[in-house]
């Protein structure tokens, strides 16, 4: 996607929306998605793309297969976990771009929300992944899509029957993903107890979710049980929700800020590992 308007459309823009075209226009990532025949849904998936790479390939592992993404939309992470458990082979872009500003005129032919089949090619993969969202999502192979709140009473039991197979016959994931966060109120205690919010609701359901891994003989502590990838805001409410919750209930708890994460965001990453199946809260 060109985020290089024409002059008469630039001066109907709005002077945010030319700051967002200008940092868009820079950033090396988006312009890495533009140029690149994956084509990912939104800039997020290097993020994930990155934290795979740094921390052992968690995502492809064999063992791995159910894998639950929440909040999903537009679909970004979960290309990525498809390629990982080989349900896709990219082939030509997918322009579907929740960040564009609404007063941004798309050029012929790049709409968002074009059907993402037609932009994979896809093939059999091995496992389940589920995408959980309130937004819908375009299909992607591989990829059962679920339009609900993932903390409503029936969204459990119809995530474990998506992910109930003979390999799993629990219905428990070994992975939960959640890139998350609330729209910006531009209050930052607001702010920060939105974000405090969904790492709280993340983990309620990772509680009832999350697969606990009988321990093989000679694995370490950090492959004994389900994983989990949460992404938060750095406040000291924060760090007192990761002590008091996400330490005791996990093998190891790593803080990660992605090199493709700005710099100026005080967005972070925690990866849980190694699920214990307790529930102090």
């Amino acid at each position: 996607m060109s985020f290089r308007p024409c002059p008469i459309l630039r001066k109907k823009l709005s002077s945010a929306s030319r700051s967002w075209l200008s940092r868009q226009s820079r950033d090396p990532y988006i312009k890495q998605r533009n140029a690149s025949p994956n084509a990912y849904r939104s800039r997020s998936a290097f993020k994930l793309l990155e934290l795979n790479a740094a921390w052992g390939s968690f995502l492809s592992k064999k063992d791995v297969r159910a894998v639950v993404d929440l909040g999903a939309a537009p679909g970004g992470w979960s290309q990525v976990v498809a390629e990982k458990l080989g349900w896709i082979d990219p082939a030509a872009p997918d322009w579907d771009d929740p960040d564009v500003p609404n007063d941004y005129t798309f050029p012929p032919g790049r709409v968002p929300g074009a059907d993402a089949l037609s932009s994979w090619s896809s093939k059999h993969g091995r496992g389940v992944i589920v995408s959980v969202d309130l937004l819908p999502m375009a299909p992607i192979p591989g990829v059962h899509t679920m339009q609900m709140d993932f903390l409503s009473p029936q969204a459990g039991a119809a995530i474990k029957a998506a992910l109930s197979t003979p390999e799993n016959p629990s219905g428990m994931a070994d992975i939960i993903l959640s890139d998350m966060a609330a729209n910006f109120s531009g209050y930052k205690t607001r702010d920060v107890e939105s974000s405090l919010d969904i790492c709280q609701s993340v983990f309620d359901f990772a509680k009832d979710n999350l697969h606990v891994r009988d321990t093989p003989q000679g694995a370490t502590k950090g492959h004994r049980g389900g994983i989990l990838l949460l992404k938060h805001f750095a406040h000291p409410l924060l760090q007192e929700f990761r002590k008091r919750l996400l330490e005791p209930n996990f093998y190891a708890v790593h803080y990660i800020k992605p090199t493709s994460s700005r710099a100026e965001s005080a967005e972070g990453y925690w990866l849980c590992r190694g699920w214990k199946g307790v529930t102090s809260s």
